[in-house]
């Protein structure tokens, strides 16, 4: 299986997710797209949404996608949470499937200064998603990290249409007592507003 990883805090899950895990998906190929949701980043601490209300929106988001799946294979487990890690997890407990991890474009300058950024490059290959030329080709670190790790797989580029929508803003019109309508699936929109979620000022 050509599985997809794309990892996030889902804090909440939105369209601009969605678009971008299914341009991949179509892309290359890919049998199924999983939405790992972060229990504890160790680049965001405190101020998030409890894990279980961010798996339940995730789930509720790709519920009418059969490709798509919301997996707590970090939410379950004690964290901080690095990405080598849950792509060794994933490679053990399914050692058939060829792993691609999806990130967006502007991320992909972050890579060498993630925990074994190598390690992340042997075991799936990178994806970098962005609008058409916006995603910069590999940097001089990025090409250090590949002479340093030989069995390291070539990044790859796909283009997406870009949505305009953050989390962080969502957070804040909720907050304000703005409309989030056609900005996240209705189902998710209906479970926050069910909960109450993000009613206080946003973090």
């Amino acid at each position: 299986m050509r599985l997809g990883l794309f990892g996030g805090t889902f804090d909440p899950i939105h369209l601009g997710h969605l678009v971008l895990a299914e341009s991949c998906r179509e892309a290359l190929g890919l049998d199924a797209v999983w939405f790992v949701v972060a229990g504890q980043p160790p680049h965001k601490q405190g101020g998030r949404t409890p894990v279980a209300d961010r798996v339940e929106m995730a789930r509720i988001a790709v519920s009418g996608n059969p490709r798509f799946e919301a997996s707590e294979v970090e939410a379950r487990s004690p964290g901080p949470h690095y990405t080598y890690r849950t792509l060794e997890a994933v490679s053990r407990d399914r050692p058939g499937d060829e792993l691609f991890f999806l990130v967006g474009g502007d991320s992909l300058a972050d890579l060498p200064t993630w925990r074994e950024p190598g390690l992340v490059m042997e075991r799936a290959t990178v994806v970098a998603v962005g609008r058409h030329g916006s995603v910069e080709p590999p940097g001089e670190a990025i090409r250090a990290i590949v002479e340093a790790h030989p069995a390291a797989r070539p990044i790859e580029r796909v283009d997406a249409p870009r949505i305009e929508v953050a989390s962080r803003d969502l957070r804040k019109r909720v907050a304000e007592g703005r409309s989030i309508r056609y900005l996240v699936p209705r189902g998710v929109e209906a479970y926050i507003e069910a909960r109450g979620l993000y009613r206080s000022a946003p973090g």
